[in-house]
């Protein structure tokens, strides 16, 4: 059950960045043809598609460390890792109450419980 549960939020990364990818397609392929260094700040739509997609790959490191935690059986990591999620996905479920932050709210949960032994 660790085990899947850590991959979820590895799959979330990616998922957060497929989307991504969908929802700022204009702005991306903007900022690509204009020669995307420095080209984020131009636009309050480039700046929010840069912080959307910046954070897929922190899940995905995120996820990483919590497979590794639950494959060397760490659980004071696997602890520490949903932890820290609990705490931003809190904070995301308050700015932005019907969004997927529940998602990840319910999935820090199941992750604190496994790295306490409780499943």
């Amino acid at each position: 059950m660790s085990n899947l549960l850590a991959w979820l939020l590895f799959l979330l990364g990616i998922a957060h960045m497929a989307f991504g990818l969908v929802t700022f397609k204009t702005p991306l392929t903007q900022v690509w043809s204009d020669g995307f260094f420095g080209q984020f700040k131009a636009t309050e739509v480039r700046r929010t598609a840069f912080w959307f997609m910046i954070f897929g790959p922190l899940l995905m490191g995120v996820g990483h460390a919590a497979i590794h935690a639950v494959a060397v059986g760490d659980a004071a990591l696997l602890t520490l890792i949903s932890r820290y999620a609990f705490v931003i996905s809190l904070i995301g479920v308050a700015a932005f109450p019907k969004s997927p932050f529940l998602v990840s709210l319910v999935l820090s949960l199941l992750l604190l419980a496994a790295g306490s032994g409780w499943i």
